[in-house]
């Protein structure tokens, strides 16, 4: 079978960025998605179209076909009050890059990188962490197969290990909002 719409796919795969890897996953612990659901890069799911079981694949992404360019102004100056909790603030939440979970005042979740500190004010950047990055991806096709309706139903929840992000290492990868900062 053929990966295209509504296919139930399992992959082994390694980005690299800049000649460092920066994710993987393997054929013991693959990627597994339902193909044409919205949850990896559209342009990742073109480059695998039409591959089928022990098929293997190259491709690069531009920043533009991957998480798009930096953003200045998603790069803000915080109050550290912000960060308080019962009027303290966690031993070693701020040290410089960490990821922290947030969200604005709509409701919006993000994930922000600490940049600086400066006195009271904490310089976060809520760019995505592959944003403005060229990804080279490989990797081999494990399986594919029809897509099931609780696949359909659960889409990545489906998965069995498809969250091995190294973007989220500080557990914070239940926020796959199709990509933790690498092609799953």
């Amino acid at each position: 079978m053929r990966i295209g719409e509504k296919t139930f796919v399992s992959l082994a795969y390694r980005l690299t960025v800049d000649g460092q890897v920066v994710d993987s996953t393997t054929a013991d612990k693959p990627l597994e998605f339902v193909y044409g659901a919205g949850y990896l890069l559209p342009k990742f799911e073109q480059n695998i179209a039409g591959l089928e079981k022990g098929d293997t694949f190259q491709f690069t992404l531009t920043a533009d076909e991957g998480y798009g360019d930096t953003i200045a102004e998603a790069v803000t100056d915080l109050p550290k009050s912000v960060f308080m909790v019962d009027g303290t603030i966690e031993e070693g939440l701020l040290d410089i890059g960490n990821q922290i979970p947030m969200s604005t005042a709509d409701g919006q979740h993000l994930i922000g990188v600490v940049k600086s500190l400066d006195g009271d004010t904490v310089t976060m950047d809520f760019n995505h962490p592959m944003a403005g990055k060229t990804l080279d991806f490989s990797g081999e096709i494990i399986g594919v197969r029809e897509a099931t309706d609780q696949d359909m139903m659960q889409g990545m929840a489906a998965a069995s290990a498809g969250c091995s992000c190294s973007d989220c290492d500080d557990s914070s990868c239940g926020s796959h909002e199709g990509g933790c900062g690498c092609g799953c």
